[in-house]
């Protein structure tokens, strides 16, 4: 880990001298998190650099509790009297806030005792010479798909480390180093007046699991080359199928309703939906947060708690929500491990899905593929979705045309219950794998 300016040990240190600190000054418990974090990325436009960052972070979180009453500090020095003052400032917030009776560290026997390598670790030694090289291969790939490929928004190419440690009065201590890279492009075709773009991108633990740049330059042109001759269509109601990467944003909007901090202020159309079916009856989604290279496999959550395998839906029925420490005991329900969010969560194919894309738009028939979203229409305690969209009308199973400024309208709850089918083309998002997503009816406005 030459790439740190501190070593996990070093790190350790510092997370037992906050506790120390918080100890001697009163605190009835105390946990910290200790990280630091450096990187590089640049991106290309038209064979030119056009810009190019580093970054190199490091930052201590104290959070202090005085019974049931919280007070939380930051600090981005180590030395031992910014320590010392970060804990007395955590402190004095604390004995000037109200009481909270879900405030307080985790139940111990959750918390998470052993180490875990699930292989998050794949330092990339990339030169910034050798980065900008790769972006400008990428790119050129995409220019050499199509003289009509004319233009870029560009072609980037990013290398990050991190490590940290976590610890708690209760004698926890964690941490590990991870890495995150990435290549993308976004290049931009025209005929006459005709412009459209489109993107796409590669993003892993391992640098040795990035696609070429040639081949993500490369596609990312076809993608925006088929948008080309894009028109609106008339208002109607359709099936509507979400491209797999969009797929896994829908996903997202059923952890945002099914997430603590959601329920708990009554702002989820999912309120007391648990043990209820919220998906058709072959639905599954598994969570699998020990995935080796998980981009969000983690042994532990923010606050320290042991995370473990579980199935979140199971033939449509909702078996557990996403809970942190605080928001369980704000609904009177056990954590989940899920403080901090997801992990690695596993939508599987609906059962008769065909083996490839093209097999699930025949299966598909007539309606709208979307492939791109804008806006953030969507209420989350109503469930009513409405956003942007662009993508292709599909006839009897063969892409017809593309299509732009429209708009999609449901509900969640219905779209959720409405999903007619999941691809196997499934890709990686984030903390969420899904392929693409056929839900049985919503409104299209359009000319």
């Amino acid at each position: 880990m030459s790439e740190f300016s501190f070593s996990q040990d070093r790190l350790r240190e510092l997370a037992t001298d906050v506790l120390r600190h918080a100890e001697r000054l009163g605190a009835s418990a105390c946990e910290t998190d200790v990280s630091e974090s450096v990187g590089h990325s640049v991106t290309v436009r038209k064979g030119e650099v056009e810009t190019i960052e580093f970054n190199r972070d490091k930052g201590i979180g104290v959070t202090v509790y005085l019974g049931q009453r919280r007070g939380h500090a930051s600090t981005s020095d180590f030395s031992p009297e910014s320590l010392r003052a970060t804990v007395e400032a955590a402190l004095s917030i604390a004995r000037f806030t109200a009481e909270d009776e879900a405030a307080g560290l985790p139940d111990a026997e959750l918390l998470a005792r052993e180490g875990m390598d699930l292989d998050l670790y794949h330092p990339w030694n990339l030169t910034m010479e050798e980065a900008i090289e790769l972006a400008r291969r990428c790119e050129q790939a995409a220019f050499a798909v199509s003289p009509l490929v004319k233009n870029s928004e560009g072609a980037s190419v990013s290398a990050h480390a991190a490590h940290f440690v976590s610890a708690n009065s209760l004698g926890f201590m964690g941490g590990y180093p991870s890495t995150r890279h990435f290549i993308s492009c976004v290049p931009i075709a025209q005929r006459g007046a005709d412009m459209q773009r489109d993107d796409w991108y590669s993003g892993h633990r391992d640098p040795a699991d990035l696609s070429s740049p040639e081949a993500i330059g490369a596609y990312a042109a076809r993608r925006a080359l088929s948008r080309l001759g894009a028109r609106k269509i008339k208002t109607r109601q359709c099936p509507v199928m979400f491209e797999a990467p969009l797929a896994t944003g829908l996903i997202g909007s059923f952890v945002h309703a099914a997430s603590g901090g959601s329920l708990y202020r009554k702002a989820s159309f999912l309120v007391d939906a648990l043990g209820k079916r919220i998906f058709p009856d072959w639905m599954r989604i598994e969570e699998r947060p020990h995935l080796p290279k998980g981009l969000a496999s983690s042994p532990f959550d923010d606050d320290g708690v042991a995370t473990r395998d579980r199935t979140v839906v199971a033939d449509g029925v909702l078996q557990g929500y996403f809970l942190s420490t605080y928001t369980a005991r704000k609904l009177g329900l056990p954590t989940t491990g899920n403080a901090g969010g997801s992990h690695n969560l596993i939508v599987a194919p609906s059962p008769d899905a065909p083996a490839d894309f093209a097999g699930l738009l025949r299966q598909f028939g007539t309606g709208l593929l979307v492939t791109e979203l804008l806006g953030h229409g969507i209420n989350y305690v109503t469930g009513d979705y409405s956003r942007g969209a662009a993508g292709f009308w599909v006839e009897n199973g063969e892409i017809a045309y593309p299509v732009h400024e429209i708009t999609i309208a449901g509900n969640l709850k219905e779209m959720f219950a409405g999903i007619e089918a999941i691809g196997r083309d499934a890709v990686t998002r984030g903390a969420r794998t899904v392929g693409s997503i056929v839900v049985n009816r919503m409104t299209i406005a359009g000319r």
